[in-house]
């Protein structure tokens, strides 16, 4: 009875040989398929993100000091104890200096204002591509991937030569009759807004048109079918359809857009209040490496708390659609 029962067992309650069993212990500790593809851009991140925001941090906490490397150490030995130095006056000092309460607020403005411009002329445009036919659409959406095949740095610069006193811009208004005096657009703010929304104009448009093109187009023609309107079918069914395109494509233009500091020192003014402008002062001309970590901190903390409850509210919003 007892031999039956051992020749008719599961292939699982079987005796492994030494071969089987080790096989099995490998199989259990290498890490699967899933892992192998998550652990590269974790490592990514944590090498060129995580590990640099994490020596600006500390830096922040430190003080200046005329010596190589420009502040000092957070932790010093001293007859066999540990002495930990802190420095928080850097953070109370943003709080309380009017020019950097100042500087953010013009950073979030800009950022704003360009986002807002950028998503007012990408969203036809974006709608305009999804709705064209698929060899139209292939070359509309090469024509916009297209100025990131030149520098950004040689695009921008292009654009002081535009809206110069004396530049294109203003010689073709003047010579078809629409303006007698040259437009100030270069070294101004309008000039910042300019170059802003033409650079992160493709970072509104893809995201859009990824979400366009998957539309239902069955949902527009029942619309019609009912009778409503083409304006009422834009606002009740595309434009809450298209919702998450709109939010990436904003945060895609937002968040760089607030710490740019290519398009404000070479198309803005002196008094164009940017933090990417105040970073780079405070690293490179005052060289007070821990006042400006405290500055580039304070901003990634203004953009991430953004994020963070955005995406909060998406995964209560989807666990409530489930």
């Amino acid at each position: 009875m007892n031999t039956t029962l051992k020749r008719y067992a599961p292939l699982e309650s079987r005796p492994r040989s030494g071969t089987g069993r080790l096989k099995a212990i490998l199989l259990r500790w290498l890490p699967s398929g899933r892992t192998l593809a998550i652990v590269p851009p974790f490592a990514w991140l944590m090498l060129f993100f995580a590990l640099p925001f994490v020596l600006v941090l500390k830096i922040s906490f430190a003080d200046q000091q005329l010596s190589v490397p420009p502040y000092t150490a957070l932790l010093s030995f001293e007859q066999g104890v540990v002495h930990i130095a802190l420095q928080f006056g850097h953070y109370l000092f943003l709080l309380q200096d009017d020019l950097y309460v100042a500087t953010y607020l013009s950073s979030l403005k800009m950022a704003g204002v360009s986002t807002f411009f950028c998503l007012l002329i990408g969203y036809p445009m974006a709608y305009y591509i999804a709705r064209a036919s698929a060899s139209t659409r292939n070359l509309l959406m090469m024509a916009v991937m297209l100025p990131f095949w030149t520098s950004f740095l040689i695009r921008v610069y292009a654009w002081i030569g535009i809206l110069k006193d004396d530049g294109l811009l203003n010689h073709f208004l003047i010579g078809i009759g629409l303006i007698h005096t040259p437009l100030r657009l270069y070294h101004t703010d309008w000039g910042v807004y300019i170059g802003m929304v033409y650079s992160y104009l493709p970072f509104m448009i893809m995201p859009l048109y990824a979400n366009l093109v998957k539309m239902d187009l069955a949902l527009l023609e029942a619309a019609y079918d009912l009778g409503a309107k083409p304006w009422t079918v834009f606002t009740r069914i595309t434009l809450p359809l298209s919702k998450n395109g709109i939010i990436a494509g904003s945060l895609l233009v937002f968040i760089p857009a607030v710490g740019e500091y290519v398009i404000p020192e070479l198309l803005g003014g002196a008094d164009t209040l940017m933090i990417g402008r105040v970073m780079w002062d405070e690293f490179f001309n005052d060289m007070d490496w821990p006042m400006a970590s405290a500055v580039t901190v304070a901003m990634v903390v203004l953009l991430l708390i953004p994020m963070a409850l955005f995406q909060y509210y998406q995964v209560k919003e989807l666990e409530g659609v489930k």
